[in-house]
């Protein structure tokens, strides 16, 4: 059997259903999954080590056999922790066939496969009795069912069904308790991932249609590292706020709740956003809690423990609202079986329960960064002034992106005629002079243009199908296939575009990648050795956005490839060699890559650095696109002054739009 996978395809910016082998797909979801990050996690292991022995304490000290039920064990670390603690037996139940077999090998090769028994099922199907997968109902329940949102991976019904159906009355349950907090704050930035801002173009100011400026946007959450967003990006509107708590030792519900937090607004601004994590109590005291919060809420921020696997969430108000200091304010949390929203009234006012709907369609094609871009002046401003400098009052304009501004743009600056092309949705379908053209760039003629020549073909470039970096090359194609319809001294903007490399040592995200081995005294190797963590996609560069995590660079940037958008795409491979020495000490764990485009001789706009690399090789990165990382399969510990260096190769395919790589480390000792 085999299995087929939507991959983007930049020569035809379209997603491709490639036919893999029937492995593919849990391959793919161990070798790009949070197993290593949570293995990786030892405030989080030690926390639950500590909440589990605990547990079986107190189960003991009622003279009672401790029996273990473990929802969700993956590698079966938890499971094999209660044992080591004193349980008397474990059900250890994972429904992903490639982890529950994963977890047989550990449990096996730790000794514990007489008191640890796998169960290859979801919770739900698990059934008790003297045929069944548990020959009793469990007295401590251990679970990690948890996501960024704490409910997104639908704890409250598992926990409700085992309470139900597979535990006993009065159980010890590990973690205790969890909580989740709030703070309502005003933000620029974050706001700009939110709604569409006005434009201003040479004076004039373009504002939001109304029926993206009124929607009420998206409900999902947005999970970022909330420590990258430092304090001064955002005012504090009211105090942190407890909205609610949750305990896992008694029945849970997971019928749809609300909950109410009020407190009298700390300052003037713009209620805008919500911040919000959580924290879990192993035990009842409260005394070993393990938290989400963000760096910046504690008193040592270079304290707080880093993971990806659980990050913070970020809530978007349906409308802004002013606030005054001093107002009475409620600040709602409402929640079904998986999913949070919040909205913010006064104590007067009623809440509502009803959560946010995107009715503009924007929400649901563009991404949160896309938002803040869009909604990025100095970029803006640089489209502009390259489109100022060559729109004429008989220009005839095409914009070949998703859901541009520019094409609006063009249409301010006074060309005669600008049509886009629907590639996903035209957000300002109604502009005057603005055609829409509901095909493909490759089925554009001359018959649609009237008979005229395009004079300035634009882009961002942008595509909603684009992954990785070098992916938005698609309008390197549309270019290819409108040049029959190109005037002899037509504009391309942009012109050309390069690949930039830079090599870099991961404050933490390295984690997500690194061999486990041996995790809190327990031999994880099993995971070590699965070859999914070897499998071909795992040897490829992946999307991350770098703001998020913290790199230092080990090299100067350096760009390794150009692509002339004044020519066609060519027939032939282009490759590029060359090497890039190490400058400064430290463990380079892989490469950072990243597009610029240049749109004109004087004007570039960079989707990865937004300043050059300081003396220290602190790097910024732009916060709207994601730029590609190729992981070493070992990093590399140089001084910095032994004359190492990293060669590079890369070659652009045309026939698929892809750029393969590979790199090695060459020291002269």
């Amino acid at each position: 059997m085999k299995t087929f996978c939507g991959r983007a395809n930049p020569a035809t910016g379209a997603l491709d259903w490639v036919e893999e082998s029937e492995e593919y797909d849990y391959h793919q979801e161990i070798a790009r999954s949070c197993y290593a990050d949570m293995l990786h996690d030892h405030d989080r292991n030690e926390k639950y080590y500590q909440g589990i022995r605990a547990a079986v304490s107190r189960v003991k000290a009622r003279g009672e056999k401790v029996i273990v039920l473990d929802i969700g064990t993956g590698t079966g670390l938890l499971s094999m922790m209660a044992v080591t603690a004193g349980a008397d037996y474990c059900y250890a139940v994972e429904v992903f066939q490639p982890m529950a077999a994963a977890a047989l090998q550990i449990v096996e090769r730790n000794g514990f496969a007489d008191k640890i028994k796998i169960i290859n099922k979801h919770s739900t199907e698990v059934t008790v009795g003297l045929d069944g997968d548990m020959q009793t109902r469990a007295n401590v329940l251990i679970t990690e069912l948890f996501d960024t949102e704490l409910i997104g991976e639908g704890a409250l019904p598992s926990y409700e069904h085992a309470h139900l159906n597979l535990v006993q009355e009065g159980c010890e349950a590990v973690p205790h308790r969890a909580t989740v907090y709030a703070q309502l704050v005003e933000s620029e930035q974050l706001w700009s991932w939110a709604q569409l801002q006005p434009v201003e173009v040479d004076g004039r100011k373009l504002l939001p249609p109304p029926a993206v400026g009124g929607c009420a946007g998206a409900h999902s959450v947005c999970d970022i590292q909330l420590s990258q967003v430092p304090p001064d990006r955002f005012t504090p509107l009211g105090p942190r706020c407890t909205m609610f708590s949750v305990e896992f030792s008694k029945p849970v519900s997971s019928a749809p709740q609300s909950h109410s937090s009020r407190f009298t607004a700390q300052s003037s601004g713009r209620a805008q956003v919500v911040l919000s994590w959580w924290d879990i109590d192993m035990d009842p005291s409260g005394s070993i809690m393990c938290s989400m919060a963000p760096s910046w809420t504690y008193p040592d921020p270079g304290s707080s423990p880093w993971r990806d696997h659980w990050m913070q969430s970020v809530y978007f108000l349906p409308v802004e609202r002013k606030v005054v200091k001093g107002e009475e304010l409620s600040l709602t949390v409402n929640h079904d079986d998986y999913s949070l929203w919040y909205s913010i009234q006064t104590v007067r006012n009623e809440s509502t329960k009803l959560m946010p709907c995107c009715v503009c369609q924007a929400h649901l094609v563009w991404t949160r960064p896309r938002f803040g871009e869009l909604n990025d002046r100095r970029r803006t401003q640089s489209y502009v002034n390259a489109l100022r400098s060559v729109v004429k009052a008989e220009s005839v304009c095409l914009g070949v992106s998703d859901g541009s501004l520019l094409p609006v743009f063009a249409h301010m600056l006074g060309a005669k005629k600008v049509l886009l092309f629907n590639c996903v949705w035209s957000l300002f379908a109604k502009v005057g002079g603005v055609q829409i053209l509901g095909i493909r760039p490759d089925q554009l003629s001359s018959t649609d243009l009237d008979g005229e020549q395009i004079s300035v073909l634009m882009g961002e470039p942008y595509f909603s199908t684009s992954l990785l970096p070098w992916h938005s090359l698609f309008f390197w194609y549309c270019r290819t296939s409108l040049a029959r319809l190109l005037a002899p001294d037509a504009t391309i903007l942009p012109c050309s575009a390069t690949l930039n490399m830079v090599a870099v040592e991961f404050r933490d995200l390295w984690r997500i990648r690194a061999p486990c081995g041996t995790c809190e005294g327990f031999d994880v190797g099993p995971m070590d050795e699965m070859k999914s963590l070897d499998f071909h996609e795992s040897r490829e560069a992946e999307p991350h956005p770098l703001w998020e995590y913290p790199c230092r660079a080990l090299t100067q940037s350096k760009a390794v490839m150009n692509f002339d958008f004044l020519q066609c795409v060519p027939a032939q491979p282009i490759s590029s060699k060359g090497s890039i020495p190490l400058i400064r000490r430290g463990r380079c764990h892989g490469v950072a890559l990243w597009m610029d485009y240049q749109l004109n001789d004087d004007i570039t706009v960079s989707m990865g650095l937004t300043k050059p690399v300081s003396d220290e090789g602190v790097c910024e990165w732009s916060l709207h696109r994601k730029q590609g990382v190729y992981f070493f399969r070992s990093p590399w510990e140089g001084s910095g002054d032994e004359g190492a260096s990293i060669s590079y190769t890369f070659t652009f395919e045309p026939s698929i739009g892809d750029i393969k790589m590979d790199f090695t480390v060459d020291s002269s000792n």
